[in-house]
Order: structure tokens, then C-alpha cells, then sequence
């Protein structure tokens, strides 16, 4: 009697382990934490986890397809004027889509296979799951849409900040080309070119060692400008046609010009040399 009450006791023992072990097989994933921004979400990897949402508690699964569904139609939202240079939150924008296209891609991938995964649960037709499936499918494309635009719209704003510099470093460019290729001391009169710049309007300007100017607007004739202060005897000296000559054959690609697309051109710091 005594060895078959054990012989029970072992049996019922390995039922219950089973029955553990069967529920063990179906617990679900751990919980996922995501912040984007100042959207928070949390969710689980079912697939990279072989289980399967079908198994888990259908009001859990339902919370994070929510969650998940919020925090892309507020990335999609809020990366609006990623697209607008002149938007007040550009800058904004700009930075989430950043952050979106280093951290989002994991994420979309586990809620697309979640999408697909609760396609096969018998609970797919009840409450929000039609919903929230339809507009998931809808925020994943609209997400990835957004996304592959990104590298263009970096470009974009790569393009604007190097056009800025630009602008602003114009002055220093021309200061170092002048103590570059300046002859010491300057002889007015000598049409050494030091520095030539384009404009976006099209206007091209050719600096001289001794201060002269050649101007020329789009479309226009060349002009030489002189510079104020020069005695009789320095005027004599100078030609135009000398230095109307050496604008004329300054070497275009030497020129200081603001970048452009599709290339970033990087601007001519010491564009220059003497003239031909």
C-alpha cells in the first residue's frame, strides 16, 4: 500500500509538472519599453519570442497595439513640418524624424508582426481589434513613407546650414585669400586677383590686391570699381581694360559659390592666386 501511494504521489507530481510546463511554454514575452520623443509605449516581441499574442490575455494585446498605434500617429504628426523649412517647429520635427529613423525600424518591425499575428487569433473580430487593426496597417505605411523621406530631408537641412556658413564666412574666406596671395606691398595699378566670388543672384565679383573691384550683374557687363582715396598719379597708373582682362580669365571652378545640390560643394577657403 505503502508503494503504490508513493507510486501515485510520483505520478500526480509529473502530471503537474507538465500542466506548469505547458503553461510555461505560453507565458508571454516580457514588456517592452519605447520612448520616442515624449511618446511612450510599451509592448512585446511575441515572434522573437515563439509565442504567440492568441495565447495572452486579449485585453493586454489590445493595450499595446493601442500604444504602439498612438505613438506613430503622433511621430507621423509631429514630423509635419520636417518637410517645411519656414514651419515654426521645423527644427522640432526635424530632430524626432532623427531620432525616428535611428530607433524606430525594431519597433515597426515587431507591431507589423503583431498585426500579422493577430490575424489567426479567435479573438481578431471582437471589440477594438478591427480597428486597431486597420489603422495599424495604415500608420506602419504612413510611418515608413515618412521615414524613407528623411535622408532627403537631412539633405535638405544639411544643404541650408552649409548655404548659411556660407553667407556668413564670406568675409574670413576673402580675408585669408588676401594675405595669401597679396603681394607685399601692393602696387596699385597690377591686376592681381586674390579672391572671386558668385552670388546666388547671379552677380560675380573679381577682388584685386589693390583694391579695385570688377562687378558684373547676370546677364550684364563687367564694371571696374575703384577704390576711394587714390592719388592722380595712382589713377594714371591704372587700366581697365587690364583688369576687366583678368576678371575675364580668372579659372571659373576657383570661384567661392554657395553650395548646392545634390552635392555639398564645399566653398573655396582660399580661392585665388595672381592673375594670368
Amino acid at each position: 500500500m505503502g508503494r503504490m501511494t508513493t507510486l501515485a504521489r510520483s505520478i500526480a507530481l509529473l502530471g503537474l509538472g507538465a500542466v506548469l510546463g505547458g503553461c510555461a511554454a505560453k507565458q508571454a514575452p516580457p514588456v517592452q519599453h519605447y520612448a520616442l520623443g515624449m511618446s511612450r509605449a510599451e509592448y512585446r516581441d511575441y515572434t522573437g519570442a515563439k509565442a504567440s499574442p492568441c495565447d495572452a490575455e486579449p485585453r493586454w494585446f489590445q493595450d499595446e497595439l493601442t500604444a504602439v498605434n498612438g505613438l506613430l500617429a503622433r511621430f507621423v504628426k509631429e514630423t509635419e513640418q520636417a518637410l517645411d523649412p519656414k514651419g515654426l517647429e521645423h527644427a522640432k520635427h526635424l530632430e524626432l524624424l532623427e531620432e525616428g529613423l535611428r530607433t524606430l525600424p525594431p519597433v515597426l518591425k515587431v507591431h507589423e508582426a503583431n498585426l500579422q499575428a493577430l490575424k489567426t487569433c479567435d479573438f481578431r473580430r471582437a471589440g477594438a481589434f478591427p480597428d486597431l487593426a486597420r489603422r495599424g496597417g495604415e500608420l506602419l505605411t504612413e510611418t515608413r513613407e515618412r521615414m524613407e523621406l528623411g535622408p532627403r530631408i537631412q539633405a535638405a537641412a544639411a544643404l541650408r546650414e552649409a548655404q548659411k556658413q556660407w553667407r556668413e564666412q564670406g568675409g574670413e574666406r576673402e580675408a585669408k585669400a588676401r594675405e595669401t596671395w597679396c603681394p607685399k606691398p601692393v602696387k596699385v595699378g597690377q591686376p592681381d586677383v586674390f579672391f572671386a566670388r558668385l552670388s546666388p543672384d547671379g552677380r560675380t565679383e573679381w577682388f584685386f590686391c589693390d583694391g579695385h573691384v570688377v562687378e558684373k550683374s547676370a546677364g550684364g557687363e563687367p564694371t571696374l570699381l575703384s577704390p576711394e582715396g587714390l592719388s592722380k598719379a595712382e589713377r594714371r597708373r591704372v587700366q581697365a581694360k587690364k583688369y576687366l582682362d583678368a576678371a575675364q580669365t580668372y579659372p571659373e571652378e576657383e570661384m567661392d559659390r554657395e553650395p548646392t545640390a545634390p552635392t555639398l560643394q564645399k566653398p573655396a577657403a582660399s580661392a585665388g592666386g595672381g592673375a594670368p
